[in-house]
């Protein structure tokens, strides 16, 4: 799914954004943190025994450590656009428990053809504007018989800003999410193998908007479309949002939804290159993989 120039992510400022969030984002990254938990505990339900772990959008590395302590003889690599995000990666832990960090970008991975048997990815391919790019990235990569485990954002996360904002202007102020079939048509057209999707729906709540407009800032998670208004929004423009917004107050607080979109496919053992189907020396004659 291209999302075109009107909806399209600005890539340059979405890395400055993260990095700018970088030494605060672990004070507010709540949300996902626990989407980041949901998927490890779906780990312990697949057998799968990889050599080598990608986290795309691995952010401070939270979940790495832990994939690193899931999966203890395998290497580890945490990979993040925002350099300052992987400076955090690094803090943590002892010298041999650190993982290898790269800074790169989910849709132009640095890393050579079939080099690794696992990608995890929370919370990362609502920032890539071509989602089925992405997803054929991630199979580049992948090894036959790897595993691809994710999760993003739909389209009626933070629904409520949303429609506070179309009260006040036309202009796009809160970033395109995907449509969940959209996820997985996306993962089909790229090649990937028995492709699932669903979808968790989870609910913060806030006592102000001041203060869900200030978590988003610091987990660098705002406005970066390439449509976005430009300049300062004028305080009577943020007034009649705040007061929209009043609307959706439930028990005194003020709600915020997320729409959790969950996926994970494989790479098949026989790929096409060129027309040619490709079959791995170290796959003829080994059985399909096993699930718990």
């Amino acid at each position: 799914m291209d999302k075109g120039q009107t909806g399209a992510i600005d890539k340059r400022q979405a890395r400055a954004a993260f990095s700018h969030a970088a030494s605060h984002y672990d004070e507010v990254a709540e949300l996902q943190r626990e989407i980041g938990r949901r998927m490890l505990q779906r780990l312990t339900y697949i057998r799968h025994q990889p050599q080598v772990v990608l986290d795309v959008g691995a952010g401070t590395g939270e979940a790495t450590l832990a994939l690193k302590k899931h999966y203890k003889k395998a290497r580890t690599i945490a990979l993040d656009f925002a350099m300052p995000m992987l400076h955090q990666v690094r803090k943590r832990g002892g010298w041999l428990r650190r993982p290898v960090c790269i800074c790169g970008d989910a849709e132009q991975l640095p890393l050579a053809d079939q080099s690794v048997d696992m990608i995890f990815s929370n919370a990362v391919l609502q920032w890539c504007n071509d989602l089925q790019g992405t997803f054929s990235e991630f199979l580049r990569v992948l090894r036959p018989n790897g595993m691809l485990l994710f999760s993003t954002f739909g389209p009626d996360t933070l629904q409520e800003l949303r429609k506070s904002w179309s009260h006040v202007d036309g202009h796009s102020h809160v970033s395109p999410f995907p449509d969940m079939h959209d996820v997985g048509d996306a993962m089909v057209r790229a090649g990937l193998a028995e492709p699932v999707v669903d979808v968790d729906r989870m609910r913060l709540t806030y006592d102000d908007v001041s203060s869900l407009m200030r978590d988003l800032k610091t987990l660098g998670a705002h406005n970066v479309t390439r449509n976005r208004p430009r300049g300062l929004t004028g305080k009577g423009r943020l007034r009649a949002m705040y007061e929209a917004y009043e609307s959706f107050r439930m028990d005194g607080r003020l709600p915020v939804s997320y729409e959790v979109v969950y996926g994970h496919a494989w790479a098949p053992q026989q790929r096409q290159i060129d027309g040619v189907t490709v079959i791995p020396v170290d796959q003829i004659g080994i059985g399909k993989r096993g699930q718990g």
